[in-house]
């Protein structure tokens, strides 16, 4: 685990900006990815170590409540936003974690974050974005890697469904053998 977690969460764009500047004057190549990464999984640290395996320095956006709420629905996150950005700050792979809440209220993203850090690379799934999405976000970085999905079967998504389902059957049986006495 790392030490310092604390100091690789940077919320402030303009301070983001500014570390982006000197890794590049260093000779850094900086990564990007963004994501939800809600009930972080196996699936989620395959990708972060794949992503950070790209460059030199990897962010990552981390959605906000707000913005997954637009996106999934409104049970989701389970997770909530400081939390999922404090767990992923922990990862080694990861050098800096921010929030990424630039969703107008016609859904759609508006790429604050890749706009004011132009990374080297972002990083993406085959699943993430619309084909228009990922040339806009050409627009500002260098390349755009897209990633396979890591773990088959296995996604937030998923894990919340098994969980709901193995629950409901339990709950199911117990009303049921309680019917029958």
């Amino acid at each position: 685990m790392k030490k310092n977690s604390e100091k690789s969460i940077v919320l402030d764009y303009a301070k983001l900006k500014e570390i982006v500047d000197a890794h590049r004057i260093l000779g850094h190549r900086v990564v990007c990815t963004v994501g939800s990464w809600d009930m972080l999984h196996i699936g989620h640290l395959r990708y972060l170590n794949k992503a950070k395996d790209q460059g030199d320095v990897l962010i990552v956006g981390v959605d906000s409540d707000r913005g997954i709420k637009l996106y999934k629905n409104e049970l989701r996150p389970v997770i909530p936003q400081e939390e999922r950005m404090e767990m992923l700050s922990y990862q080694d792979c990861v050098d800096y974690v921010t929030l990424v809440d630039d969703i107008n209220n016609d859904g759609k993203w508006q790429y604050d974050l890749i706009k004011t850090i132009n990374p080297d690379i972002f990083i993406t799934t085959d699943y993430s974005y619309t084909q228009e999405q990922i040339e806009d976000i050409r627009k500002h970085s260098k390349d755009v890697v897209v990633f396979q999905r890591q773990a088959e079967n296995t996604s937030t998504t998923d894990i919340i469904e098994r969980t709901m389902k193995k629950h409901l059957d339990a709950i199911m049986g117990q009303l049921n053998g309680k019917k029958s006495q």
